[in-house]
């Protein structure tokens, strides 16, 4: 039960913490194993999806890569559109990597924020990536060590992003204010993309499914593509932030992923509550998971999986206690190893020390 210090941001209805907590035990450490992962799916309301109708929409090579932009089907919305890296000229089965871009605000771009296509990278993409990943595209760094990288859109962003038409006026009308102030389409876009987060999850649970669970639905669509591809061979996940986010979910109900790389995007619920919780997405928060487990339960709940978690120290948008905590809950899943976690003198970023890091992790775990 969460006690009433960890909930100052409610001010006055701080108790509303302890009241939804009574009776229900909230944020339990659950045992890593089938069982957990059941309940938390059905929590989130995972979506069964699949990639159908895969095409090539085209290739090209880029120095020392290869790539492909490829479509597909998911019964639903636009062609999701994806990148495929790998080192050029490379022959027989190579180990697969889904890399799963993040949230950041912005949704007017999904897989370019963290590779390269054919084109050059918008003036927004290069200012993220200046900010966030150490102005490095690092989809492509992390093939040329080896990897068929594997980047998508998923719901919300990129080519699955929502028509600003489709959007309700009060909604809509914030994007037209940006333009009204100067701000490129893209950045306008997501002002609008921001509110409409909201609706889109009400939408969702509404439908009995969430967020996080439509967004896993179409991750878990796209590691069974890689998988199934006879150049590739085992498949592992990485990702920052929102993508951390989805590497955890992913890690959770893929049982042929094979390692799992978490990277800014680790706490315990409970320190969240300490005035943390604005600050994330609503795919953080799957309706009914807070009574199944804690979030580094469910990210723990495939132990003895090899998983990473990379922390950081300077992060601003999670407290240090719940980091602690949750590398504790962590390694108590792992009692016979496989869970590395490592704090960094980092603030809420994927740095090149920390991609570097990543990248050798997978290579050990992946056999790059």
């Amino acid at each position: 039960m969460p006690e009433r210090t960890f909930a100052r941001h409610l001010g006055a209805f701080s108790g509303l913490a302890e009241a939804a907590g009574r009776g229900r035990g909230l944020f339990p450490e659950a045992a890593p194993g089938p069982e957990l992962r059941r309940a938390a799916r059905e929590a989130a309301g995972v979506l069964d999806l699949t990639a159908g109708d895969v095409r090539v929409e085209h290739a090209w090579t880029a120095g020392d890569l290869a790539g492909e932009e490829l479509s597909w089907s998911l019964g639903h919305g636009p062609r999701t559109r994806a990148y495929l890296l790998r080192p050029r000229g490379a022959a027989g089965p190579l180990p697969g990597v889904v890399a799963l871009h993040c949230h950041a605000g912005m949704k007017f771009a999904g897989k370019e924020k963290i590779a390269d296509g054919p084109g050059t990278p918008s003036p927004e993409v290069t200012r993220l990536r200046g900010q966030i990943y150490g102005g490095r595209a690092y989809a492509g760094e992390l093939a040329r060590r080896g990897f068929a990288v594997l980047v998508h859109d998923v719901l919300g962003w990129g080519s699955r992003r929502f028509p600003l038409g489709t959007m309700p006026e009060p909604v809509a009308a914030a994007a037209t204010q940006g333009l009204a102030e100067g701000l490129s389409e893209a950045d306008a876009y997501d002002r609008a993309a921001a509110l409409h987060e909201h609706l889109l999850e009400k939408y969702c649970v509404l439908l009995g499914t969430s967020l996080a669970g439509a967004v896993a639905g179409e991750d878990l669509a796209a590691a069974a593509y890689l998988r199934s591809r006879p150049d590739v061979g085992p498949v592992g996940c990485v990702g920052l932030s929102g993508g951390g986010l989805r590497a955890a979910l992913l890690g959770a109900f893929d049982p042929a992923i094979g390692a799992v790389v978490v990277a800014a995007m680790m706490s315990s619920y409970r320190e969240l509550l300490d005035r943390h919780v604005a600050a994330h997405t609503w795919m953080l928060y799957p309706p009914g998971l807070s009574r199944v487990c804690d979030w580094p339960s469910l990210a723990a709940s495939a132990a003895p999986r090899p998983l990473l978690v990379q922390y950081g120290e300077r992060d601003e948008l999670f407290p240090p206690a719940g980091m602690r905590r949750a590398h504790a809950i962590i390694s108590r899943a792992y009692p016979d190893g496989g869970y590395e976690g490592v704090f960094f003198d980092a603030p809420h970023a994927f740095t090149v020390p920390m991609q570097e890091h990543a990248f050798a992790w997978l290579e050990r775990h992946l056999g790059a």
